[in-house]
């Protein structure tokens, strides 16, 4: 089903805005996926905040034109799902995984504002640790400090008494 000029608006203007606030952006060929894991990659990436949808090339490199994204239109050819996220790795992170259980959906490129990735700069984005984890790994570094001065303190106190 084709789109009339007001839909083809809508749909450049949505992808606009999602551009404008996206830190990375991932493209992957989709061909021969059924409906039913096309929907399990949708969940997963709703619930990471990704934004995942099949669109025209031709909107998009026109919501791309003029971005730190623009180097990406060359990449765009063929039946491709876009994953975008305002988190630099969610959008690989998802893509990615999907990729490893699924030999029909392939990564094709992707991009971080002004630098378009490969495959392997796909996988490697995607294999660095997210927000949430360096978070929690930071937290968990932080509760540690007063821990172990906790317990050299009471190391040396022990030392003392005896």
């Amino acid at each position: 089903m084709s789109l009339n000029l007001k839909e083809k608006e809508a749909v450049v203007a949505e992808v606009s805005e999602q551009v404008g606030n996206a830190q990375a952006i991932v493209l992957a060929e989709y061909r021969g996926m059924g409906v039913a894991d096309m929907t399990t990659l949708r969940v997963q990436a709703r619930q990471s905040g990704v934004y995942l949808r099949v669109l025209k090339n031709t909107l998009v490199r026109r919501a791309v034109e003029g971005t730190a994204f623009a180097g990406l239109a060359s990449q765009m050819t063929g039946p491709l799902v876009y994953g975008i996220s305002a988190d630099p790795i969610a959008a690989a992170k998802v893509l990615n995984n999907f990729a490893k259980t699924n030999e029909k959906f392939v990564i094709k490129a992707g991009a971080m504002p002004n630098e378009v990735m490969d495959l392997a700069g796909v996988q490697a984005l995607a294999a660095t640790l997210g927000r949430e984890e360096l978070l929690s790994k930071f937290a968990g570094t932080l509760n540690e400090i007063p821990t172990k001065f906790a317990r050299a303190l009471a190391a040396v106190c022990d030392a003392k008494a005896a």
